[in-house]
């Protein structure tokens, strides 16, 4: 039995990466050393490397596909390589990992904390999410695999997606506080800030061994407490709006729609509230020196339509304003 086992490893003689997986960055070939030992051939396919590792040192970086023929190839490193495998003795000293050197493209990543910065027009903090994908190329696999992979026998995207996601918020961030986007912008600005972000993050991504192929910004969200806050300084300036357009103080149409209110409350408190509001004489509310009679008939007619006046109220400042002609 041990010499049928012995010659079925001697023709074990090729060294190559059979089945990578859809995500995988690096393998170990991970074989007994009289099948390394014994190997004549290193084959390489389109878009892998390979790295040999001897004593816990990198001896040699394959990054051409094609068969490299360990026995009779005359390039200096595969003589070289010949001798140490001629030298193996255990699983420690000598190691065969594949790599990746094919684009990896499509990669999701998000913000797992909101980014919060000023925002320039309302002048508070708002907290923003983002998430978008990104493409990379491992550019020094050396770098890579003895900064990060470290000898482990697998190592895989998304594992490289913990890594650089927390490196990636601090850029967008810092554009951000300086680019003066408000809340309104940012949707608009996308790609602007997209394209920045990358530029600010390559250095990272370069500082593992990769290079920085595409960056992109899909979407982009702000938390509730944001939302709320901005969508009731947006009501304040459309009453604000609303009032000018008809010709009075916010204060004043605050006490019209309040009058409307109560008037719709049951229990007749609308007497009450109106006179607690010591609302002046609908003849004080007539259109300002510069504004037509016909323009602000338009103006008292959307308010109106609106709700913001009743039937009583409408009919009465229409009134009003007919006598001016």
């Amino acid at each position: 039995m041990g010499i049928i086992s012995s010659t079925k490893n001697q023709f074990r003689t090729i060294i190559q990466w059979d089945d990578p997986q859809e995500w995988e960055l690096f393998r170990k070939f991970d074989k007994r050393n009289d099948e390394i030992k014994n190997a004549s051939k290193l084959i390489l396919q389109p878009g892998q490397g390979c790295i040999f590792t001897y004593e816990g040192s990198i001896k040699g970086v394959f990054e051409e596909p094609g068969i490299y023929e360990i026995d009779t190839d005359n390039r200096p490193f595969l003589t070289t390589l010949k001798k140490f495998m001629n030298l193996f003795e255990s699983d420690h000293k000598t190691g065969f990992w594949f790599f990746r050197t094919a684009d990896l493209a499509n990669i999701r990543w998000g913000t797992r904390m909101p980014i919060t910065y000023n925002d320039p027009v309302y002048s508070f903090p708002v907290n923003l999410r983002c998430y978008g994908n990104f493409s990379i190329k491992i550019s020094r696999p050396e770098e890579f695999f003895t900064r990060i992979v470290a000898g482990a026998s697998n190592y895989y995207a998304y594992e490289l997606q913990e890594l650089l996601l927390s490196r990636i918020s601090q850029p967008i961030g810092n554009y951000l506080a300086n680019a003066k986007f408000s809340y309104a912008d940012i949707d608009s600005n996308l790609v602007k800030i997209a394209a920045e972000t990358g530029v600010q993050t390559e250095p990272e991504f370069l500082e593992f061994g990769f290079d920085l192929l595409d960056f992109r910004i899909e979407g982009s969200s702000f938390d509730p407490e944001t939302e709320q806050r901005i969508a009731g300084i947006s009501n304040v300036q459309a009453e604000a709006k609303a009032a000018q357009m008809a010709g009075v103080s916010y204060a004043e149409l605050q006490k019209m729609m309040a009058m409307r209110d109560a008037a719709r409350n049951e229990g007749g408190m609308g007497a009450g509230v109106i006179t607690a509001f010591n609302l002046q004489p609908a003849a004080e509310l007539v259109a300002p020196a510069g504004f037509s009679i016909k323009e602000k008939l338009k103006e008292l007619k959307a308010l109106f339509e609106e709700g913001l006046l009743d039937e009583a109220e409408y009919k009465s400042k229409k009134e009003e304003l007919l006598k001016q002609f």
